[in-house]
């Protein structure tokens, strides 16, 4: 089964439908996008988040501080990091938490693909835009990882045989209008979780 994690959940309302579809993860945005939640938010959703269902705070150079401190409060239970974070950054995380840690990275990306974080995230050029990844790179994965980027109910089966990841993460490509609807994650999730 193919792990999926939904990101860029705001309300909650979209707790609710992520409680009744059960996804694996859930992602809270941090960095700055249209899908940001502010810390008091995100631990008031997660405060009503099935406790099987896994939340990721997703960040772009932040300070680590602003990372630990919702590590601490319990309100992530892992770490994306989406921006030019290096591996004394991650090295350094992992000195105040042991939560697990994905690493994204964006197309074009590099021939060996490798980071001290627990998993890779492959995402298209711009993250959250729906632009595919380079699917191709998967093969070069050292590690666990993550397919994003342009991800969708009509190419998601496609995208997990190819690639044949740990875990799919999509936010677009449940969105209409800019808004998660829950027909779509409904889908995405099935697709997923039958391969």
């Amino acid at each position: 089964m193919t792990k999926i994690k939904i990101c860029g959940l705001r309300t909650p309302e979209h707790i609710q439908w992520a409680n009744q579809l059960r996804p694996d993860y859930i992602g809270f945005v941090f960095a700055p996008s249209r899908r940001r939640v502010t810390h008091a938010e995100a631990a008031q959703l997660k405060h009503m988040l099935d406790d099987r269902i896994l939340a990721v705070g997703v960040f772009v150079d932040a300070r680590q501080t602003d990372i630990l401190e919702l590590a601490h409060k319990q309100v992530i239970d892992l770490i994306q990091l989406h921006g030019n974070e290096s591996t004394a950054y991650i090295n350094t995380l992992r000195t105040y938490t042991d939560l697990p840690i994905i690493k994204a990275l964006r197309s074009p990306l590099s021939p060996i693909l490798e980071s001290p974080a627990d998993y890779l995230l492959l995402d298209g050029k711009l993250p959250g835009s729906g632009q595919l990844a380079d699917w191709s790179a998967a093969q070069h994965c050292k590690q666990p990882f993550f397919l994003a980027g342009g991800l969708h109910a009509g190419n998601l089966e496609t995208a997990i045989l190819s690639c044949s990841p740990f875990g799919v993460d999509l936010s677009s490509g449940v969105e209409i209008a800019g808004q998660k609807d829950r027909n779509l994650i409904a889908q995405v999730i099935e697709i997923a979780h039958r391969m």
